[in-house]
């Protein structure tokens, strides 16, 4: 880490923005919990729904202001509302081995199809020691990392 170099962050942010008036702070669990029933309104399942929230609230803690709460609506909700993504749909193993999975997303929600990827992948490589899944007909999963 440098100072004043691509990492840093420490003059960045919303803590450099002043409030705009009548504008309040809400705190991470209170926005976590508004997107679980958000998420729920439009047909995601609650574990769902839970995994989703989490992505997105996760991005927001990390300052990575760009795949947060703040798309919520126009990634999410608007691809639900268009049909260009499902608010569930069962994922499909196409071929798995002990090492290696690819799996269909059936264009679910990808907030949650990463997330069941990446389990499946380190469940294979604590097992075997290594895991690599792969998913197809998914839609946008958020931050990489959580």
């Amino acid at each position: 880490f440098m100072p004043g170099g691509l990492n840093d962050r420490s003059n960045q942010g919303p803590h450099e923005d002043e409030p705009i008036e009548g504008s309040m702070r809400l705190d991470f669990d209170y926005l976590e919990k508004f997107m679980i029933d958000a998420f729920e309104a439009v047909g995601v399942p609650a574990h769902e729904a839970r995994v989703s929230a989490n992505v997105l609230i996760e991005a927001d803690k990390r300052g990575i202001d760009s795949h947060g709460i703040g798309r919520l609506k126009p990634i999410y909700f608007d691809r639900i509302k268009n049909g260009i993504l499902h608010p569930y749909k069962p994922m499909d193993i196409i071929k798995e081995t002990d090492t290696t999975a690819l799996v269909d997303g059936n264009m679910g929600l990808g907030l949650y199809i990463g997330p069941h990827c990446m389990e499946m992948a380190i469940k294979k490589a604590k097992k075997h020691g290594i895991g690599f899944v792969v998913a197809k007909n998914s839609t946008h999963y958020g931050i990489a990392g959580v």
